[in-house]
């Protein structure tokens, strides 16, 4: 089994999987990728080979997954690429609960990893914006989402943790980081709301949309995963945190070394392949780069602020490179954006 994460037991395992008519399972791989909370196996049997992942404790109630997963039965039904929810044989559910977690079956889909082509690109573009016009219509209920990156109470607190926090010379050059993306932070939300961000119309979207939670065959997706953060809010913010995802670049292991700058081609190959889908008004397109920032922050400030780590990097380096890359984005707001609003 995969080391420094959760996993299954043996004993888990034939428990797990006695709820599924799947016939004599022949093979049970460990699968290392994604959360590490969420340990995933791959599992060979006679009807198929298919996923298995535990969904990690205390995060999800079964409410919430079973969102989720109408999501994504909603989507297959609209022909779009999400992989196959199997049913408990018994309880006929598709998020089996048992001794306090949550468990999900899948078909596994073979696939490859995103190759940062232009062509892979732009279709991620493409099928998010498939991915909202066909949730479009989808009655979310009173479904209660995550939080939004954009103008949170919550990332200012933790940005404030951060700058309280004097205890060691690190801590104290990270202060002045926070308070550095403090004051980004809330210039980029004030821009935005001032574009009117309160009466954009609010829908289910992704929430996670990055190169990780897709696979691909000849630049096309096969499958999209992952909808553990599905939540309800303006399609653009899912659009932001797509084009930062597939235009940031970060190809050494030690994010001190990351370059400030973005891909500007991937950042429009993926804006050009959305906008072949859905139109997007002059003022949202104007507020895409300060909800790259916003969201930026947003991401790297939660895990610092709480364990003083990014994953296995630094804080205080992580940070340092998000502060690097959010000053390039406000040096370069007026060309990105004359492509943008083109």
């Amino acid at each position: 089994m995969p080391r420094g994460g959760a996993n299954f037991s043996s004993e888990e395992l034939v428990r797990v999987l006695s709820h599924y008519d799947i016939g004599i399972v022949h093979r049970v791989k460990p699968l290392t990728a994604g959360n590490r909370r969420a340990p995933k196996v791959i599992v060979t049997a006679d009807k198929g080979v298919f996923l298995l992942k535990r969904r990690p404790r205390g995060r999800d109630d079964q409410q919430r997954v079973a969102f989720a997963h109408g999501v994504q039965r909603h989507l297959a039904q609209k022909a779009f690429p999400v992989t196959s929810l199997l049913l408990t044989t018994h309880e006929q559910t598709t998020a089996l609960s048992l001794e306090n977690h949550i468990y999900e079956f899948f078909r596994f889909v073979a696939g490859a990893r995103y190759d940062g082509s232009a062509e892979a690109t732009r279709e991620a573009g493409r099928q998010l914006a498939l991915l909202h016009k066909h949730l479009a219509d989808f009655n979310a209920g009173d479904e209660r989402s995550p939080w939004c990156f954009h103008d949170s109470a919550m990332v200012r607190r933790h940005l404030k943790l951060i700058c309280c926090d004097k205890r060691t010379e690190a801590s104290c050059q990270a202060q002045t980081v926070a308070e550095e993306l403090l004051l980004r932070y809330d210039k980029s939300s004030v821009r935005v709301n001032e574009l009117g961000f309160a009466s954009w119309k609010r829908q289910v979207v992704h929430g996670d949309w990055h190169p990780g939670n897709l696979l691909f065959s000849d630049q096309q997706i096969v499958a999209v995963v992952d909808f553990d953060s599905i939540r309800v809010a303006p399609p653009v913010t899912d659009l932001a945190n797509g084009m930062l995802q597939f235009s940031i670049l970060a190809d050494q292991p030690d994010p001190a070394r990351w370059p400030a700058h973005f891909d500007r081609g991937r950042l429009f190959q993926f804006l050009a392949g959305y906008r072949e889908i859905v139109r997007l008004s002059e003022r949202k397109r104007y507020g895409l780069v300060d909800l790259m920032i916003e969201t930026m922050i947003a991401e790297a400030v939660l895990p610092v602020a709480a364990t003083g780590f990014f994953g296995n990097h630094s804080g205080l380096d992580f940070l340092q490179m998000i502060l690097r890359k959010t000053k390039w984005l406000r040096r370069h707001r007026h060309e990105l954006r004359e492509v943008m609003l083109s």
